[in-house]
This record gives structure tokens, sequence and C-alpha cells, in this order.
């Protein structure tokens, strides 16, 4: 019986686990750049010298789909999306070079280009800085020129160029901040080379690349399993009030 109700009891806990992965994904729907993270759940054995036929369930995430959502059409002239692969390198809260696909910037009252969510976005030799502009325009290779204030329309200066990187997928792994960045061990110090042959599209964001019915359904054969692990666990438990009732009558 205590296998029984062992093995319902951690089906149940790990399904709830797993809802938990897909229902972020859901909920990150409409996330401009967000990639969905895969869920899994295995059988593991129960390690130690008294345990050698029991096992139980364990869900994981494995790992994070990083194919690339669709391109969404804004029409601001301070979106940008990747086109093709690569990643927009960005300076995090804590000073760390992470990665990410949301491009839609914003300037701040000190210049400093920043993520909607306030990252620093990174170019050339580190934050983005622009000096006061009239109008700014962002190139294909990621170029950032601008109008100066009082300047004539024909006079675009070239100021910075967004730093885009490409890094090996298999080499990369998304944080608990929702950013991807270099595995532990491969993470380099001096941060990623940028690479020149990157492009963005003006005017456009990436949008999530989370399938909502695929995660819904998911989340509904989910909730079965649940009830199954529940069932396994209440059938344990009448089993046993049935043994007990046997034996008193013995």
């Amino acid at each position: 019986m205590d296998k029984a109700l062992y093995l319902g009891m951690s089906g149940a806990k790990q399904n709830m686990l797993s809802q938990r992965a897909h229902a972020n994904n859901l909920a990150n729907v409409n996330t401009t750049g967000f990639k969905k993270d895969f869920a899994q759940a295995r059988s593991m054995p129960v390690f130690g010298e008294h345990h050698p036929t029991r096992a139980y369930a364990m869900a994981e995430r494995p790992g994070t789909d990083l194919t690339a959502g669709a391109l969404m059409q804004t029409g601001r002239d301070m979106d940008v999306a990747i086109e093709g692969e690569g990643w927009l390198a960005i300076q995090n809260n804590l000073g760390e070079e992470v990665f990410t696909r949301s491009g839609s910037l914003q300037v701040d009252v000190n210049g400093l280009v920043r993520l909607a969510s306030g990252e620093m976005v990174l170019g050339n030799g580190g934050p983005v800085a622009l000096p006061p502009f009239e109008n700014l325009q962002i190139g294909a290779d990621g170029t950032i020129s601008i109008i100066p204030v009082g300047g004539s329309p024909d006079q675009l200066v070239e100021v910075d160029r967004l730093k885009l990187v490409n890094p090996p997928p298999e080499e990369l792994e998304k944080g608990l901040d929702g950013f991807i960045r270099r595995k532990g061990e491969l993470a380099g110090g001096g941060g990623e080379p940028a690479d020149a042959d990157l492009r963005v599209a003006s005017g456009f964001l990436e949008s999530s690349n989370v399938n909502a019915v695929e995660e819904m359904i998911s989340n509904l054969q989910l909730t079965r399993q649940y009830e199954m692990q529940v069932k396994v666990m209440s059938t344990a438990k009448e089993n046993s009030e049935a043994t007990a009732r046997l034996l008193q009558n013995l």
C-alpha cells in the first residue's frame, strides 16, 4: 500500500510543478521575444540501501525553445527585431551581459537606451548613450543614427551600433530573470564578441514563440494526470481500510 501511496503522492506533486511551467509559458504568450520552456517527466530510482525497487516521478525543465517568433510590424522607429539568428546584448540589473530578442527600446532622461523593462542596451563600447536628438534611425546592421537638436534634416550623425551576438545555441540557457546567457561553465569574461553579419528590422518586434493552444492542451492533460494520481492515493486508502477490517474479523 505504501508503494502505491508514495507513487501517487510524488506523481501529483510533479504534475503540479509541470503545470506551473506550462502556465508560465501561457502567461507570456503576448510577451515580445519570449522563449518558451520545455517540461518533461521521467521516473527516478530511489537511491539508498533499503529502497532498491522504488521509483518516483520527477518533473524537470530540460531546456528552452530558442526558435524565433513571428515578426510584428509596429512602425515605431525604436522597435527592432533580429532577422534570422542572433541576439541583442543587454546589461541586466546585476551588471551581467545577457541576451534577448525583445527589441522594444526606449531612451531615458539621461539619454541611455534601455529595454522597456529597464535593462541597458549595449553598443560597441558599453551601454548606448544618445545626445538630444530630433529624429532617430536604426539601420539594418544595428547602426544608430540621429539628427541632433537644431540640425538640418539631412544632418544624419552616426552615434553607435547595437551589439548583436550569435553564440552557439547549445551553449545557451535561460536564467531565472528570463534572459538568455552562456551556460555557467561556458560563460566567459569580457562579454560575447559582436557579430557584424547579423541584421535587424527597424519598426518590427518579434512575437513570443509560445503556441497558446498547445500549452492549454498540455495543461488539460496534466490536470487529468493529477486526478489519476489522487485516485491512486484514494484507492490505496480504501485498500488499507479494507485490510484493517479483515484483520479485525480474524
